[in-house]
């Protein structure tokens, strides 16, 4: 009964994520290599070995979890790897669902070096991240009490909750609201941290046929959807040193690299250049430097010049 008790919640999660990053990393395993690394891992296994039935369920349950399918070829030495291994790099609930156990995995047994391991502050907000979700379920809507630091107040909404996304350690919810006067330019987007009361209502609505969120962000750099920006080319030249950075951590999945020396790098992307991707722009600094759209290039260099002419009056 106590070894049942072991096997639930949590914890057994925790194992899930272990084997599918132990494979992962392995990119071939062999079940005698595998039960061995299990037994070493001692905050998971407590030195037992790791049963051919119950990895067996393991792996069926990781199947229907994360939708990762881990390939026991039945014979061979190497015979478990994870069939088309490149999907746990894409975008997507599953990856991220893996991403973010796999992380908190590693805190968790990390635990006699936690004052050696610094992590980056999430803004609050995410108290009401489960109930939105909720609401999504049963497609009801929710009225929020929403902060305008622009203007400095609050005021009440009801919306109708379409999809939540994740955005640079910040979570937004994408809605429409409860007034059709007031949705005419379509949903708009609210960040949970500006969300400073909420209740879900018991009123439904009906979810847009047409309306898909990956449509609805197709070409966006962040959470930023302008209508008055359709997706165009964008060319960037990038100093030898820099590009490294972006080509190790891609601006956009559309980015490209069509010209490569010792000094600089050319990338395009297919993006929607609104302001939050200038702003990515100039954080780059001037490492960074927009060939085209004309436009674009142009928006730079007036920013730069009003940057320069507010710095000058020293």
């Amino acid at each position: 009964m106590a070894k049942k008790q072991k096997d639930r919640g949590p914890d057994l999660m925790s194992k899930y994520v272990w084997l599918i990053d132990t494979i992962y990393r392995a990119k071939r395993i062999s079940y005698n290599e595998l039960n061995e690394r299990w037994k070493n891992d001692t905050d998971f296994s407590s030195g037992e070995d790791l049963p051919k039935r119950t990895l067996k369920r393991w792996l069926d349950t990781i199947e229907v979890l994360f939708g990762i399918n881990i390939e026991n070829e039945g014979r061979g030495d190497y015979r478990y790897h994870i069939d088309d291994d490149e999907n746990l790099a894409k975008k997507g609930l599953r990856s991220w669902l893996y991403g973010t156990f796999s992380v908190s995995n590693a805190l968790v047994s990390s635990k006699s070096i936690r004052d050696r391991i610094l992590l980056e502050y999430v803004p609050t907000g995410q108290e009401y991240l489960q109930t939105i979700i909720d609401a999504m379920k049963e497609n009801r809507e929710i009225h929020i009490t929403y902060y305008n630091p622009w203007k400095d107040e609050e005021f009440d909404l009801i919306l109708q909750p379409l999809c939540v996304r994740l955005f640079r350690q910040r979570w937004y919810v994408i809605a429409l609201n409860h007034y059709p006067w007031l949705s005419e330019d379509g949903p708009r987007i609210y960040s949970l941290e500006r969300i400073r009361a909420l209740q879900v209502r018991d009123e439904t609505f009906n979810m847009p046929n047409d309306w898909s969120a990956e449509e609805y962000f197709e070409g966006c750099y962040g959470v930023i959807r302008d209508h008055d920006y359709d997706k165009e080319l964008v060319k960037l030249k990038v100093t030898a040193g820099q590009a490294n950075y972006i080509r190790g951590l891609r601006l956009h999945e559309s980015q490209k690299e069509i010209e490569r020396n010792d000094i600089f790098s050319i990338f395009t992307m297919f993006i929607r250049p609104t302001f939050d991707f200038i702003q990515e722009l100039f954080w780059q600094g001037e490492d960074v430097e927009v060939l085209e759209p004309q436009w674009l290039r142009e928006e730079m260099a007036a920013k730069i010049e009003r940057m320069f002419n507010r710095y000058k009056k020293d």
